[in-house]
């Protein structure tokens, strides 16, 4: 994962509505942060948060109904030296869930390690699926894209090409026939989890649409609030070409199908040519349907290929 900086203060500024929690000690130490090196090895935000667990240090630790009685039930000296074992983990943050009392012993603990400790009532199961989710979108690997990028049919699509092809033209045409839109122009992706791509739009170009010789379009007052969408996950990246370099560059019938890497995943990818008189969108709406049947197991041109092989293999009539 990418590091990046996030303080305890923010993590808990931006959950403090949704999780009803108070922090009850390790004020001193607002900006405290993850570990750099803990993030960059992380394969997912599962490694960066999760119940007490002393065998992974450096996440944020939390403590549910069990683990609060997994310290109380002991005798004295355990239950210190258990909370103690805590401090070696280095945690950015502790979190007390499922409306638990956290021992007086752990309160003094967080407060002379400099360890801010959250208190809510919310189970832990959700606190947890809460922080894992915002801490994916944020230590998320992401790049920014040129081009547009679509809901069509419910499938992810980026329209790429070279400038002055017509692309954002496409996307306009797509949006009257009740597709919506994501980005114009520049597309920021993030890779949510090891096989997902989410893209969504920069503030500053939200809901914007620019078209050559009519200039900046607000695609929501337009076409409605059904017309646009906040993220979507890329499934589909439809390139256009001119019609030139379609025929000089790539196979007419591809034997395999076409993928781009972005952020290290696989994405699938068309190649439509623009030529005078094509109807882009309805070639677009085609290539997307088709790649919903593709991921439903449904390969048109393998079909092709063993009607092909059963033809040959007949013997000659007459």
């Amino acid at each position: 994962m990418k590091p990046s900086i996030i303080s305890a203060e923010a993590l808990f500024e931006e959950h403090r509505l949704a999780l009803h929690w108070e922090w009850i000690a390790g004020h001193a130490h607002p900006e405290r942060r993850f570990d750099e090196t803990a993030v960059r090895a992380a394969q997912s935000a599962a490694d960066l948060v999760g119940y007490l667990n002393y065998i992974h240090p450096y996440r944020v630790q939390i403590v549910g109904r069990r683990e609060v009685a997994y310290l109380n039930e002991a005798t004295p000296e355990v239950a210190e030296r258990r909370i103690s074992r805590i401090v070696t983990l280095e945690p950015p943050v502790l979190i007390v869930a499922d409306a638990q009392v956290p021992p007086d012993k752990l309160i003094a603990m967080c407060d002379r390690a400099d360890i801010p400790l959250f208190v809510t009532r919310e189970s832990a199961g959700h606190v947890i699926d809460v922080v894992r989710g915002y801490l994916s979108q944020h230590f998320a690997e992401r790049t920014t894209r040129h081009g547009v990028f679509m809901d069509i049919l419910g499938l992810g699509v980026l329209l790429t090409g070279e400038s002055g092809l017509g692309k954002s033209e496409l996307g306009l045409e797509l949006i009257s026939r009740g597709h919506g839109l994501v980005a114009d122009d520049a597309v920021d992706l993030y890779r949510v989890s090891q096989t997902a791509i989410e893209g969504r739009c920069p503030d500053l170009l939200l809901n914007l649409l620019e078209v050559r010789g009519i200039g900046l379009l607000d695609i929501k007052a337009i076409f409605g609030e059904t017309a646009v969408r906040r993220k979507m996950r890329l499934k589909l990246i439809v390139h256009l070409v001119r019609k030139e370099t379609m025929d000089r560059e790539f196979e007419r019938l591809p034997y395999e199908p076409l993928n781009e890497e972005v952020l290290d995943v696989p994405v699938r990818k068309t190649v439509i040519a623009v030529d005078a008189g094509r109807n882009l969108a309805v070639l677009v709406e085609a290539a997307v349907r088709n790649t919903i049947l593709q991921l439903r197991g449904i390969d048109t041109y393998k079909e092709f290929i063993d009607r092909h092989h059963k033809a040959m293999q007949k013997p000659d009539e007459g």
